[in-house]
């Protein structure tokens, strides 16, 4: 089992719902990222999504790729990612950390080896963004041999034969792009969102993350009634571009708005 899976059915044991934080590598800097990340977990994070900084985002919002902008300012590349992910499991063994990014810098550095080095430090999932399943295979094998979860994202367009082919290539979870377009997006409709969860689930019995439009714990708590996780991206990136010129307020910032999602996640 993997420390995904161990985490999600532990949580799901205990009647909860995982709350997953997505922040960019070496945004606001290196340096930072990985304090950043013991923060989230201190609020009531139970898995980190890493975004890896990339030149042509084409699925994230401006937030996200403005964010990237800065992290790729910063000089940060792959291998500063995984240093990153190598300083945060010197103090947290236990918390899953899953890669998300594009296929381009993992083809450059070739599946192998970015495999090889991310099991290295301690990463648990990947979302390669830009790579479908049915060209998957050779990454997935890589993968699967360092019991590293190749996680898929489904959107509401993903239908009949796509649908079956992604849930049976997943592992870890399957995380539902809750909205069309990119992330950041607005208007949420949860009675579609629920719809949607309940097709899925028919399909595979993973556990199911939804994503994309979630703006604060009023929001986070209606997805959180309908899925077994709830994916913060865009408006906690907002709040470490807002506050980045002074890391005792973003912290206390960023602190206090995990634990509001973390709340309304347990009152569920």
């Amino acid at each position: 089992m993997s420390r995904i899976e161990a985490c999600l059915s532990t949580i799901k044991k205990n009647n909860r719902k995982a709350l997953i934080p997505f922040l960019t590598a070496g945004d606001p800097s290196p340096n930072m990222t990985a304090n950043l990340m013991h923060e989230l977990v201190l609020a009531g994070s139970d898995i980190i999504e890493l975004g890896v900084p990339f030149s042509d985002p084409m699925a994230d919002g401006p937030v996200i790729q403005r964010a990237s902008e800065r992290a790729l300012a910063q000089k940060t590349n792959t291998d500063d990612v995984f240093n990153i992910v190598k300083d945060f499991r010197n103090k947290d063994k236990t918390t899953p950390i899953i890669l998300m990014g594009y296929l381009n810098p993992i083809e450059i550095m070739g599946y192998k080896k970015f495999v090889e080095k991310a099991s290295k430090v301690g990463v648990d999932g990947l979302i390669v963004v830009d790579l479908p399943p049915e060209e998957s295979a050779d990454l997935q094998e890589a993968l699967k041999l360092h019991e590293i979860d190749q996680i898929f994202l489904l959107s509401p367009t993903t239908i009949g034969d796509r649908l079956n082919k992604i849930c049976k290539a997943a592992s870890g979870f399957l995380y539902y792009v809750s909205l069309k377009g990119v992330t950041g997006s607005n208007q949420l409709d949860i009675k579609q969102v629920e719809e949607k969860i309940k097709e899925i689930r028919a399909k595979s019995s993973l556990p199911l993350a939804v994503g994309f439009g979630i703006k604060d714990a009023e929001v986070a708590q209606s997805v959180g009634r309908i899925s077994d996780a709830v994916v913060i991206g865009s408006a906690l990136v907002e709040k470490i571009a807002e506050y980045s010129g002074n890391t005792e307020e973003m912290i206390e910032e960023i602190s206090s708005f995990i634990i509001s999602l973390r709340k309304a996640l347990d009152n569920i």
